[in-house]
């Protein structure tokens, strides 16, 4: 198994949105068809160039990614060939351990997220009714 974990560059897009698709098919199905669409869109014009993104790459191919600013998770996904494999936790130590995260925003009905957050030490501190797009997806806060 040879596991790196590097910073990503705009080439890299691409992949992260392979990635990003594939995770979010397999656990948002509370999202609606044109939110998917509009985050398809906005994640690599909005998102991606605005933050320091990591790249998870096993065996020279990429399988995850994750984002930290100021101390909060921004994003952490893993392709949903190999979720349950134990890389999202591996991607969350590495971002803890270089970027210090203390604190992570979950869309509410992503269960799943909650679970693996809670596993890793955080708890719920507070909830908003609208996520950071101003869309109607309830925003649960977690704290480390």
């Amino acid at each position: 198994m040879s596991q790196q974990i590097r910073l990503a560059t705009i080439e890299d897009y691409p992949s992260i949105m392979e990635i990003w698709e594939s995770a979010v098919k397999a656990t948002h199905d509370f999202l609606a068809e044109e939110d998917f669409t509009y985050f398809k869109e906005a994640i690599p014009k909005d998102y991606l160039p605005n933050l320091e993104v990591f790249l998870l790459i096993e065996n020279g191919k990429p399988v995850g990614f994750s984002s930290v600013s100021e101390g909060s998770l921004e994003m952490l996904f893993v392709h949903n060939d190999y979720r349950g494999e134990g890389y999202g936790k591996s991607l969350f130590q590495f971002m803890d351990e270089t970027k210090g995260i203390t604190k992570v925003d979950v869309i509410e009905q992503n269960c799943q997220a909650i679970g693996f957050y809670k596993k890793l030490g955080f708890r719920r501190a507070g909830r908003s009714e609208k996520d950071g797009s101003g869309k109607d997806y309830p925003i649960i806060h977690m704290l480390k």
